[in-house]
């Protein structure tokens, strides 16, 4: 009866996947949730190739306490209910912790649900500086945060380009693209300057001429225009501004850290242009050195924006935490994550040492000229 019973207890273990060593050869899933396909594709594609990167990277290396990382990543299809059904699909699967997204709007589609399920969920790209409080203790940030990097960008566009006045756009459908503006106004405000006209759009809009008359009958000219928007139409504003005649110069947050804002309008368009990003390019750390040797290596292209990085830190912070934690459950990953000090990040150092949970991050400010973009200042919160 004795032996009857301690087999049973074996089975019973064996079907919950804890019999010793079984749990310790299986793969530590983690969940990639990004928009391959949809406009906010020119962010989050670099983003998980970013992360895969840095799970092929781990897993060369042994792994994390002897075990692969596997991640599942569904295409979240730039679809807020495609984001839910995926965050679903992967949680079932068995996820100890999920990263991804480089939108507000797209993480409050996933976080919530990891919340309730008691799984760390890192957003790679997500700046909302109101997140963790939106969703809870099992949130993280690996970037900055909106106000920071529109902050920066008023910063420098009072003291490098004598700004004075400045128009608003923003694209009223996106938590991230109302938020960057107001703390742009907010800060531009602070600072002196004067915010003479708004003016607004949603996602998917292609045509902005009547925006633009509108930013033409403005008297007198504003000094700079702020267009708070997401890849798509910030590449499509661009060209339309343009395209009109109209040379002031346009600035704008990590929404326009994409090619699409050279290539959409092409070179000889895409002049002029000023945005606040991620701590990556022309960085001389050796962090930032090996990352891109390893990218290229891996995909025959240096990384397309600061977005391939962040995938690149958001899983790496997950795999911190559990060699911190010397344990791969979900709680003991969270613990370790909200501990994190003085992260070597590729884009800059992680510590969660702020009440918000949101990382003091250095910000990058790109000019973007012939189609070309170049590092021209770092702005420190």
């Amino acid at each position: 009866m004795k032996t009857l019973k301690k087999f049973a207890a074996a089975a019973a273990l064996t079907a919950l996947g804890a019999a010793p060593g079984l749990a310790q050869d299986e793969p530590i899933k983690i969940g990639a949730l990004y928009n391959a396909t949809g406009g906010m594709s020119s962010l989050d594609g670099p983003s998980l190739k970013g992360a895969q990167l840095a799970a092929k990277k781990v897993n060369e290396n042994g792994g994390v306490l002897g075990r692969q990382i596997e991640l599942l990543a569904p295409d979240t299809r730039t679809d807020q209910q495609e984001t839910a059904k995926a965050a679903q699909r992967v949680l079932s699967e068995g996820v100890v912790a999920g990263i991804g997204q480089s939108d507000t709007t797209f993480v409050m589609a996933a976080a919530p649900l990891f919340q309730e399920a008691s799984i760390p969920f890192v957003t790679s790209g997500a700046t909302h500086p109101e997140l963790p409080q939106w969703v809870g203790n099992y949130m993280f940030m690996a970037p900055f945060g909106d106000d920071d990097q529109s902050y920066a960008i008023a910063d420098y566009a009072v003291d490098e380009m004598d700004a004075k006045t400045a128009v608003v756009w923003t694209d009223q459908s996106m938590d991230f693209t109302k938020a960057l503006s107001k703390f742009f106004k907010e800060r531009f405000i602070e600072r002196g300057g004067e915010v003479v006209a708004e003016d607004s759009f949603m996602i998917g809009d292609t045509d902005f001429s009547a925006q633009i008359a509108r930013l033409k009958s403005t008297d007198p000219a504003p000094d700079i225009i702020f267009v708070s928007a997401i890849p798509t139409e910030a590449g499509l504003t661009v060209k339309q501004i343009r395209e009109a005649g109209l040379e002031l110069p346009i600035v704008s947050g990590d929404g326009f850290d994409t090619d699409l804002v050279a290539d959409t309008p092409g070179p000889d368009l895409a002049n002029d242009v000023w945005f606040s990003t991620h701590t990556y390019r022309g960085d001389d750390r050796p962090e930032v050195g090996q990352f891109i040797a390893d990218y290229n290596d891996e995909y025959g292209m240096d990384p397309e924006n600061a977005f391939a990085p962040l995938g690149y830190d958001a899983l790496m912070l997950v795999v911190d935490a559990i060699e911190r934690a010397g344990s791969a459950e979900p709680d003991a990953i969270r613990d370790e994550l909200e501990k994190t000090r003085d992260f070597k990040a590729v884009t800059g150092t992680i510590s969660y040492t702020r009440d918000t949970m949101v990382p003091p991050k250095p910000i990058s400010i790109i000019s973007v000229m012939g189609g070309e973009f170049n590092v021209e200042s770092i702005w420190r919160p």
